[in-house]
């Protein structure tokens, strides 16, 4: 049985990605495989290579025959000059830039936006000032409307509730530490619904 060691398609139509396989060379291009020694993916800038280089060493020594597209990434690695007692077995693989935080971008886009360090994000405070604000608004119309009307009263029932309601008050602020008179009116108002 001739083992191969080559290239297994994965990806999306215009975005392959490679797995390097150990397979019996009678098998299909993506078929059935012994064992996966590493990952390439061309497309990325510079081009994703990962061996595994034991493997990749052991297959070599018991006889795999890397096919032309795995040599040359074996010796981009280093793996295939490391076997053959080659000099350069340090390879020439590059890697790509370590990505940087989204963070760490989100804060210097924010100071540029406002030309302070100390700018702080403003999506939830804001809002949340904007309703406060709202709040407030509606609390003020409110507060100048005058009480409603139910359907059992008079005007001049509510009139006369509202009075007793003042006269409570003034009993309670003439009267200091009275609790009584403070539930009083508030049980005159809670009647009378406003």
């Amino acid at each position: 049985m001739a083992v191969k060691i080559r290239l297994k398609r994965l990806g999306k139509v215009r975005v392959p990605q490679y797995r390097i396989v150990v397979v019996d060379s009678r098998k299909k291009r993506d078929g059935r495989v012994i064992e996966e020694i590493g990952k390439y993916h061309p497309k990325e800038d510079p081009s994703y290579i990962d061996v595994v280089s034991d493997r990749a060493q052991y297959w070599l020594s018991v006889g795999a025959q890397p096919s032309d597209a795995v040599a040359a990434i074996l010796k981009i690695t280093g793996d295939f000059q490391k076997y053959h007692g080659l000099p350069g077995a340090e390879g020439t693989l590059k890697t790509a830039d370590a990505k940087r935080d989204k963070l760490d971008i989100f804060n210097e886009a924010l100071k540029e936006a406002h030309g302070s360090s100390g700018a702080a994000a403003t999506t939830k405070k804001s809002a949340a000032k904007k309703s406060d604000a709202k709040a407030e608004a509606k609390a003020e119309t409110k507060a100048e409307e005058p009480a409603p009307v139910t359907a059992g009263m008079s005007p001049e029932g509510a009139e006369d509730e509202g009075a007793a309601i003042e006269a409570a008050e003034s009993k309670a602020d003439s009267e200091p530490g009275t609790a009584d008179a403070d539930k009083l009116a508030d049980k005159v108002a809670d009647e009378t619904g406003a």
